[in-house]
């Protein structure tokens, strides 16, 4: 399967996609996101939280590197951008950052993507000039690769550009 191209608008569509794939997501997963300064990473990640029944406010991990929520599964909740790349994230505890148990969303994933199991799944956003936000989504091996069809159906709503919740006027603000 090919890359997927997904439009938001804004917050809210930007938590809904992060929602849809939580739907799609079971223990052990790991979705690393890239990006833009400010395209919506948290936003998504969120959206994704609240789906798993997070267990109060998502917040970024800038400053603390990891946070973790209970929700069904648990969520680790990274942040790589500090880090100087994956050998940083390996002395942070990978095994348990990582852990089988929980579903974990990594942010800044360019950064120590070496250090990420074969199978992830890859979002990368973007603020286009119109102030969307343009969401390229990769899935990387096998466990992504039997799951193609599911996320094409999941996100399928987001594809094209004058989708609902992805064009001008929709609710929500910039993501």
């Amino acid at each position: 399967m090919g890359a997927l191209r997904l439009w938001s608008a804004g917050e809210t569509a930007t938590r809904a996609i992060g929602a849809a794939v939580a739907g799609l997501l079971e223990p052990g997963d790991v979705v690393g996101l890239a990006g833009d300064l400010g395209a919506g990473k948290t936003r998504l990640v969120q959206g994704a939280a609240d789906a798993l029944g997070a267990d109060g406010p998502v917040l970024s991990p800038t400053f603390m590197l990891v946070r973790e929520y209970d929700g069904d599964p648990p969520i680790h909740h990274v942040d790589a951008y500090r880090l100087s790349g994956p050998l940083e994230l390996e002395d942070l505890g990978l095994e348990d950052v990582l852990s089988t148990d929980a579903v974990v969303f990594v942010e800044w994933a360019d950064r120590v993507a070496a250090a990420l199991p074969e199978s992830w799944l890859e979002l990368v956003l973007h603020i286009r000039d119109d102030d969307r936000r343009e969401i390229e989504v990769h899935p990387h091996g096998p466990t992504w690769a039997r799951r193609a069809d599911r996320l094409t159906t999941a996100l399928g709503r987001f594809t094209h550009a004058d989708a609902p919740g992805s064009g001008a006027g929709s609710p929500g603000g910039g993501a």
